[in-house]
Parts: structure tokens; sequence; C-alpha cells
């Protein structure tokens, strides 16, 4: 059985531990927040905790009560690379906000990816562009990456699959008896 979405940056995979899960969230990528409000978030904006090893949490919904994978309890990875943050992580279904989470993704209600994080002093940018501003951020902290009903940035989609192995048996065709166009 496959279940999932054809497009996005965020994939789930079932295995023995719960579910397997990885994801990108775009760098130097512009979205408007609100009319007028723009915001980028520059590349490797969010390497200086990652590097020094701090504690960041996937959650669900920006919520510190339905957390769902972490570094320190070694089951979040995190890279800083120059064109996206991407995460591994193991979800145990053990919980019942996990297994909610699990559920809402495959209903199709949960498919984008947000970061939860603070800028640095001197980590933005604001210019004016017309009737509006973009904030350009350069240096933030990032506590928490959450799975979202509707991200703020549409390139950090969720994509998930999960397997069920089939055994297809095996059929041998004598070569006269085959199709010939």
């Amino acid at each position: 059985m496959l279940w999932g979405a054809a497009s996005g940056a965020l994939e789930l995979r079932a295995t023995e531990g719960g579910v397997r899960l990885s994801g990108r969230f775009p760098y130097a990528t512009e979205t408007e927040l609100a009319r007028g409000r723009f915001e980028r978030i520059e590349a490797r904006a969010f390497g200086q905790r990652i590097e020094a090893g701090e504690d960041v949490h996937l959650l669900s919904g920006h919520d510190y009560g339905k957390p769902l994978a972490s570094r320190q309890a070694g089951t979040l990875e995190i890279r800083d690379t120059d064109t996206a943050l991407e995460i591994e992580a193991t979800i145990s279904a053990g919980t019942s906000w996990a297994a909610d989470f699990i559920e809402a993704h495959r209903a199709g209600l949960i498919r984008g990816l947000s970061p939860g994080f603070r800028v640095s002093p001197g980590g933005e940018r604001i210019e004016r562009r017309g009737d509006g501003v973009l904030r350009s951020i350069s240096r933030a902290d990032l506590f928490e990456i959450s799975g979202v009903t509707r991200p703020a940035y549409e390139g950090a989609q969720i994509e998930a699959r999960a397997w069920q192995v089939e055994t297809v048996p095996r059929v041998t065709v004598h070569p006269y008896s085959r199709w010939r166009a």
C-alpha cells in the first residue's frame, strides 16, 4: 500500500521503530507573510545552533506539548546546507499526538514544514519595496521545526510514503508464448 503526496520536501516512511521522516526547508526563497510584508531566510541562517550541537525539537504545530523528535533524544538529525535546512527524524507512534500527526498527514491535513526561531542581534536586514518591505534573515537561533497545516513558505511542503511489501509470484513465460509486435 502506498500513500502520500506528489510534491513536497518532507517525506515519511514506515520503519520497524516508527516512522522515518526526512525533509527540507529551502533557503533564499521569498514569501509574503502578509500583504506587502515579504520575508526571505538566507542560506545557513540557522547554522550557529546547529553547528554548536544545540538541542532542536521536531514538533506538531509549533506545540512544545506535542514533541515528535529531538536532537538530544537522538531521534532528530539536522544539516544546514547552502540550499536548505535538511532534517531526518524517527517518529514513534507510541504517543497519541504522534499517532494523530501521522494520521492527519495521511489524511492530507498536515502538509507543511515551518521553523520556529528567534532572529539574532544584527541578523536581519529590512528594505523598502514600493508599498511593502522585505525582511532578509541572515542569522537566527533555530529552536524547533514543525509539521503544520499551512506553511508560510510554499516550498516547505510535506510528502509522505509508507510502503508495505507485497510478494509477487514469479511467472515463467515460454518465449513462444510472448506477444509480438
